[in-house]
């Protein structure tokens, strides 16, 4: 009975698949694609990121035990050939895959698996004094314990039930190192990153490229290219020149401005689908924080400031109708959506009666931080800042618009250095949990690495979420996510913007990428028509 509960839990939202396969044509091995991105990777440890960019690069260097099949968010095994579940829901037993091996030359084995986990949670862990293992913190305390029974068995015991966990197994972060390349690099492991996937790291040139090559002894066999370059080009714009031009194969996030040219080329392809992502705005509520501004602690201001911002506006000329407006921090394509929620008008004049009502008259002066990099959440932060900026002062407030290089400004986000920012998220397993109480969770409101950078502390939200969490029953768990999305928008920690569609862009004679609906970008399947 268990077994079939978890069944109907792990079976996600799938999505048509956008791919760019043509199953008349036999794939051909070789050449080199070169990849386009918005900007660089500031880790390759994949357990201690927290950006796509990073992410795009580890998600071909490592594997997990789980992992997603093409295109969806339904789990499948991968390094695990199979797994159990203990009747109470706490034990998870796994069956290793054999003959798979490191980049290095080294066994995967259940001591791998066991050195991956521990060295995130257990601070007496050789590994464990150079990571931050945000993630870990996030979404994985509930881990009790991981036991090795036998080289090819291990366990995973969680300290209460935990509905969202084979999902959150296939996330990035519980990927498998490998252990004699930590000990062997330490603290420059991140720099030096050793897995098990199908591509090998070669070399990285910060802010220039990062150049990855395939693995010849990889256990599903060899991809089908022989190297990726993942080129940093941070003007979506100059993306699409080096596209045309030829220098580069393929490029992500497309300035919304160039669609109709993309589409009006006979040598390029486009390949979009829904995306769960949200891009939106967060107000450091955060006393303890060192941005945080008396005004943000006022839930009048914060619902000022979201009748204030136009958003149809922002969608419409900035997004280009290549997004919908955001009025829950969760996207209507993910289950537990509360479509009742009616957003907060676009209403200057309510704006300036709340701000007259919490004592700002005369508004006051801020600073909003605009991320530097195209996101899939937000594909011109800047303009949307200075757009932003436009509708604050009509209502008094008097924002300075401030950004700082990429790695930095996660950081500085996550330490509360900010009064506002700009910030968004993909999801990373199709589960509410991902986004709710990763982004709004009082446990998640730590300074230094906050998933929650609006400082947003909620107990009758954190018992609502933990609830949600530790029960299997589907429908309560609807009940209870709709529950909280109401909390929050009364109480108005962000002003959600929107959620974009996923894109890519790609020459025609690329073949067999599949467009994933959490934004993941996995090479294996791609290969070159030349």
């Amino acid at each position: 009975m268990r077994k079939k509960v978890f069944l109907a839990i792990l079976v996600g939202v799938v999505f048509l698949l956008s791919s760019a396969f043509v199953l008349a044509q036999e794939p051909k091995y070789g050449g080199t694609l070169v990849f386009g991105s918005g900007g660089d990777a500031t880790r390759l440890d994949p357990a201690d990121v927290t950006d796509g960019l990073s992410i795009t690069r580890t998600d071909n260097i490592f594997e997990g035990l789980v992992q997603y099949k093409p295109g969806t968010t339904e789990i499948e095994p991968c390094l695990a050939e199979r797994w159990e579940v203990s009747e109470d829901g706490l034990t998870f037993t796994f069956y290793l895959r054999k003959g798979v091996k490191f980049h290095d030359g080294t066994d995967f084995n259940a001591d791998a698996v066991v050195y991956s986990f521990k060295r995130q949670f257990d601070p007496n862990h050789p590994f464990h004094k150079y990571g931050e293992w945000a993630y870990w913190k996030w979404m994985f305390t509930s881990v009790k314990d991981v036991v090795k029974v036998d080289d090819y068995t291990v366990k995973i015991i969680l300290s209460e039930p935990y509905a969202p966990f084979l999902s959150n197994l296939a996330m990035f972060t519980v990927a498998i190192v490998s252990p004699t390349a930590c000990e062997k690099y330490g603290p420059d492991f991140f720099k030096n990153p050793v897995g098990t996937g199908p591509f090998k790291f070669v070399e990285w040139v910060k802010d220039d490229h990062i150049t990855l090559e395939a693995f010849e002894d990889y256990w599903q066999g060899r991809p089908y290219l022989d190297r990726i370059i993942f080129r940093v080009i941070p003007d979506p714009s100059v993306r699409l020149l080096e596209l045309e031009k030829g220098s580069i194969d393929a490029m992500e996030y497309p300035n919304p401005d160039d669609l109709e040219r993309i589409k009006n080329n006979p040598d390029l392809m486009l390949l979009e689908a829904p995306g769960i992502n949200v891009g939106y705005l967060a107000m450091n509520m955060g006393e303890d924080t060192p941005g945080f501004q008396k005004p943000f602690g006022d839930v009048r201001v914060r619902r000022a400031i979201n009748h204030a911002i136009n958003k149809e506006a922002i969608v419409k000329y900035l997004y280009k109708d290549t997004a919908i407006v955001a009025k829950n921090p969760i996207p209507p394509t993910m289950w537990g959506y509360n479509d009742e929620i009616e957003d907060y008008e676009y209403n200057p004049d309510k704006a300036r009666e709340l701000l007259k009502e919490a004592g700002y008259p005369n508004g006051f002066e801020t600073t909003l931080w605009a991320m530097p990099v195209s996101r899939p959440y937000m594909y011109d932060p800047p303009k949307i800042a200075e757009a932003i900026q436009a509708d604050l002062e009509a209502v008094g407030i008097k924002a300075n618009i401030y950004t700082v290089e990429w790695g930095t400004y996660l950081q500085e986000t996550e330490a509360g250095k900010h009064p506002m920012c700009l910030l968004g998220w993909t999801g990373d397993n199709g589960d509410p949990d991902n986004f709710l109480y990763v982004l709004l969770d009082k446990d998640n409101a730590i300074v230094g690495s906050a998933g929650n950078v609006a400082f947003y502390r909620n107990d009758e939200l954190h018992e609502i979420l933990i609830k949600a969490q530790r029960t299997y029953d589907q429908e309560e768990r609807i009940k209870l996510y709709k529950k909280a999305q109401e909390i929050i928008h009364n109480d108005a920690p962000w002003v959600p913007i929107a959620h974009a569609k996923n894109q890519m862009v790609f020459k025609k004679d690329v073949k067999g990428y599949v467009l994933h609906p959490l934004d993941r970008k996995f090479f294996y399947t791609t290969w070159l028509d030349r």
